[in-house]
């Protein structure tokens, strides 16, 4: 167990240290898909992206606590292994999104197994430490990966921009209802899908209507089933 306490700390600085790799990177590029769109309309406004930041420090903080304080803790065991699964994809995610986004996306789909896997492998012993940073990190890669798939299906052509922003949008709320309603009270998880979610309204506001008020009736649906899942739980 200490053994992957450890790699998981180093996974995590590494992970944190990968925007370094491509600092300019600021999605993917419309000349590498047949189709090219400027600015498709499932990507979050920039500043949505900024919750990188409290994932990375979250995610450090968990594993070097973990490491310090919970090495031979079976409980905070269960979830390394694809919790580290996640963070090698998402580091393999950025050396691959800047010029081959297809091979991107379905990293990133990976990737989004296993944080799904990882955060339900997590117990809510140590409230603030073990659950909170790992449902950061699967409720943003749940937003991110279907973003990641919309922008994809625009470049190869399959749908129009507004029709797979739609998709994934509806995509997304799908998959993380059923998950918020399975945590229950687990808010980080809903929080970062709202987080990006309003991204989306703000990104679309005023240039696109279909998706803006979509992605803003899903952030008002999310939200409410946050509540509701966190209200119905038994302690």
């Amino acid at each position: 167990m200490r053994a992957r306490a450890i790699l998981l700390l180093c996974l995590a600085i590494l992970f944190a240290l990968t925007p370094l790799m491509l600092p300019s990177f600021d999605g993917y590029d419309p000349e590498d898909f047949p189709v090219q769109v400027l600015r498709p309309s499932v990507q979050p406004a920039g500043y949505a992206f900024s919750i990188w930041l409290v994932i990375y420090a979250g995610l450090i903080l968990h594993a070097g606590y973990g490491l310090l304080r919970r090495a031979d803790d079976p409980v905070w065991d269960r979830p390394r292994l694809p919790l580290m699964a996640a963070l090698v994809l998402g580091t393999t995610w950025v050396a691959l999104a800047e010029d081959q986004p297809v091979a991107a996306t379905v990293t990133i789909l990976i990737m989004l197994a296993a944080a799904l896997t990882a955060v339900l492998r997590t117990a809510r012993a140590d409230r603030l430490w073990l659950m909170p940073p790992i449902a950061l990190l699967a409720g943003w890669v749940t937003a991110a990966a279907g973003a990641a798939s919309g922008v994809t299906m625009v470049g190869l052509g399959w749908l129009t921009d507004t029709a797979s922003a739609v998709v994934c949008i509806l995509g997304v709320l799908a998959i993380a209802v059923a998950m918020q309603l399975r945590l229950g009270r687990v808010p980080e998880y809903g929080a970062a899908v709202v987080w990006a979610l309003v991204g989306i309204t703000v990104a679309n506001w005023g240039l696109n209507a279909p998706v803006a008020w979509l992605a803003l009736a899903g952030a008002a649906v999310m939200g409410a089933v946050t509540v509701v899942a966190g209200r119905n739980q038994i302690p």
